[in-house]
């Protein structure tokens, strides 16, 4: 029998594997089967909404984000990919997750997603907003991004909203 979840799962890693690029795709050893380590180095988690129309609301308990922690703390990068149902793959990195999901890790909290037509995703959480939208098409090149551009944290957090410009 196939799950739903590897119906979502799959759209994630097909994305990843039509990109071009010659990545490397295995499990995370998780309870919640929705982490994945690209090239050895990348942690990922899936989560996915079945609501066909916006917003698109994915609930976050104290176990999923104290293992998307551990990822990090493993890897040093790690994404989360919010499946929107049909309508497409919102991604964050960790810095933009801890954002909308501050390091304090209630036992249930949940993460936003909206879009206007032909607009990109909103991103909204318990613990605040994104300052920017996210691109659809983002996905899967962000997970790559890093690697080939140096990223001045300083820029990223203005970016983001967790300092203010000077």
């Amino acid at each position: 029998m196939i799950h739903e979840f590897e119906f979502y799962h799959g759209a994630v890693l097909t994305k990843i594997a039509l990109d071009g690029r010659d990545a490397s795709i295995r499990s995370y050893e998780s309870p919640s089967r929705s982490s994945y380590v690209i090239d050895g180095k990348i942690g990922l988690y899936i989560k996915h909404s079945t609501s066909r129309l916006t917003p698109w609301t994915f609930s976050f308990t104290k176990e999923h984000q104290d293992e998307i922690k551990k990822m990090e703390n493993e890897f040093g990068r790690v994404y989360v990919a919010l499946v929107c149902d049909k309508d497409g793959i919102a991604c964050l990195s960790f810095r933009e997750l801890k954002y909308v999901l501050d390091d304090i890790h209630g036992d249930s909290e949940w993460i936003r997603v909206s879009r206007r037509p032909r607009e990109k995703y909103t991103i909204k959480g318990s613990d605040g907003k994104l300052r920017f939208k996210v691109a659809y098409s983002d996905f899967p090149s962000k997970l790559f991004l890093a690697e080939s551009q140096a990223i001045d944290w300083t820029d990223e957090r203005i970016a983001i909203g967790l300092e203010e410009s000077t």
